[in-house]
């Protein structure tokens, strides 16, 4: 349990009130056993946690609600990360988590692909290699590098970065796995060994500016990665500026009424809340309507803290279902979304619940190279 009593020295669990906010805003204790409340006073007053058996800690998709609710800045969804830690550090972890984090340290995305094909979506686009010297570093990520429906977001940023004549270049077969997720399921050792392999490789690329295609990437790159002096931005913070400088104009209309759903990596834990929507916004022809639950309110898509990687306890129930009837409710026919993520687990669930006849879920930037 070393890992969690360093955890619980580095955090100040006592000043818990038990107020149990961070239960009560938990997206994942509605459909699981996940209780981060009852965690704490387990932690603190009863001897300790014992994880083993514990199959609700994977349920954590790390959204940082908690973190959000909490009146005395407690960092609850941290003692889940340090319970998850002495899980993997035992070798008591989900088959398919276990084979993620595998293919990471082997082959660099969690998906078992081959790292020679991590470009191949790229060629016939003219996209060169950051080697060749350039202003930005695209990077792209592990989703939209290798899933078929993911690389057309990737697409779809080159068109519009082209478009604006952006000096960029992206890593082609160099680039890695970013670890946010590999840090959340607790594997703290391959998250070091990579976070320094990555800071060596960017260093040697003489990259000064990163934008990203997830928000997973972008949130490890400026949070976590200690010692990365770069300039990190995700691409809708990136393209709200081309547009707003007149670096990137639209040509075409979209009559559409859109809606947004803010990725918990972007929104709650970054607050880059206005620049997805002034991107939207700014597309003519598109009527513009908020759902209920918007910004640091948003309902979790279910997707990351390494859920991608394991089904869940209840994977039946899907949080997603209420997600769609907010979007009906306002009478959008798009949803649009900003994170690899969440463009996956809602088409999934779109499918699955019959929604998809009625609602199409697609990427912001897929809107913009649609306009421009």
């Amino acid at each position: 349990m070393e890992a969690e009593q360093s955890l619980l020295e580095r955090c100040d669990l006592w000043a818990c009130i038990q107020c149990g906010k961070c239960t009560g805003g938990c997206p994942m204790s509605f459909k699981t056993e996940l209780n981060i409340r009852r965690l704490i006073y387990q932690a603190l007053l009863d001897g300790g946690v014992n994880a083993d058996g514990m199959d609700e800690l994977w349920d954590c998709t790390a959204c940082g609600t908690c973190v959000l609710r909490c009146p005395k800045e407690v960092g609850p969804s941290d003692l889940i990360v340090a319970l998850r830690t002495t899980l993997v550090d035992g070798g008591v972890i989900p088959p398919t988590i276990r084979d993620a984090l595998t293919s990471v340290f082997r082959h660099g995305n969690p998906s078992l692909m081959p790292p020679d094909e991590r470009a191949d979506w790229a060629e016939a686009l003219g996209v060169k290699d950051i080697s060749e010297g350039a202003d930005v570093l695209y990077f792209v990520g592990c989703i939209p590098s290798y899933d078929d429906r993911a690389q057309k977001v990737a697409k779809s940023l080159v068109k519009v970065l082209q478009k604006a004549d952006v000096d960029f270049g992206i890593l082609g077969v160099e680039e890695k796995c970013c670890c946010n997720e590999v840090r959340l399921v607790g594997e703290e050792g391959l998250f070091g060994y990579m976070v320094e392999e990555q800071r060596e490789l960017f260093e040697s690329k003489g990259v000064q500016h990163i934008i990203t295609t997830s928000p997973h990437c972008f949130n490890t790159f400026k949070n976590e990665y200690e010692g990365l002096n770069l300039k990190v931005q995700h691409y809708t913070e990136f393209v709200a500026e081309l547009i707003e400088q007149g670096k990137l104009t639209f040509t075409g209309e979209l009559n559409q009424v859109i809606t947004y759903h803010d990725p918990c990596f972007l929104g709650k834990q970054n607050g880059v809340f206005d620049e997805p929507r002034d991107i939207i916004k700014s597309i003519p022809g598109v009527e513009f309507r908020e759902m209920d639950r918007i910004r640091d309110r948003s309902l979790c898509c279910e997707g990351g803290g390494g859920r991608m990687w394991w089904e869940g306890t209840n994977p039946e129930e899907q949080l997603a279902t209420a997600r769609f009837e907010e979007v009906l409710s306002v009478g959008a026919d798009v949803m649009a979304v900003a994170c690899p993520f969440c463009l996956l687990t809602f088409e999934l669930a779109a499918k699955a619940g019959g929604y998809d006849e009625k609602v199409q879920v697609l990427d912001i930037m897929e809107l913009v190279a649609r306009a421009i």
